[in-house]
């Protein structure tokens, strides 16, 4: 129940920042890799078409992965983790093209912040205006829209 921001990216970390979102996700991955004996971690974080979130930026990736890295048994052991950020540098349209390519289902995708009451996406918070930019300059239709 907040006011998502629809006048475009503001500086500063956004109110539509969920707390340890990311930390979260790799913790789990982490354990779930330590025991199954993986120690590739992967995350689609991003740096440059963000909304300015601390858990997407390189520094946090490394530092997660220096932790994993001293705080379980594999990595004391020698077995390092490493994450990987395969979209890391990538704008919008970069990741566009890079899920056309493998044919990702980009239909069942959005990311609104503030979806309609129908759950349509708004199409005017950052998250919807910087997917569309990201569609336009890729010069794909967005299909869940």
């Amino acid at each position: 129940d907040i006011d998502v921001p629809k006048g475009g990216v503001e500086p500063g970390i956004p109110v539509t920042y969920v707390p340890a979102r990311n930390t979260i996700f790799l913790s789990v991955a982490l354990g779930w890799a330590e025991a199954a004996g993986a120690r590739d971690l992967f995350i689609g974080v991003n740096a440059l078409d963000f909304s300015g979130y601390p858990d997407c930026r390189p520094e946090f990736i490394a530092a997660f992965e220096a932790m994993a890295n001293t705080a379980t048994k594999a990595g004391v052991e020698g077995g390092s983790f490493k994450i990987h950020t395969p979209l890391m540098q990538l704008d919008k349209a970069g990741i566009i093209a890079a899920a056309q390519a493998v044919k990702a289902p980009l239909h069942l995708t959005w990311s609104c912040y503030d979806p309609t009451p129908e759950g349509r996406p708004c199409g005017l918070c950052d998250s919807c205006r910087l997917r569309a930019k990201g569609f336009a300059e890729a010069g794909i239709a967005d299909p869940a829209l």
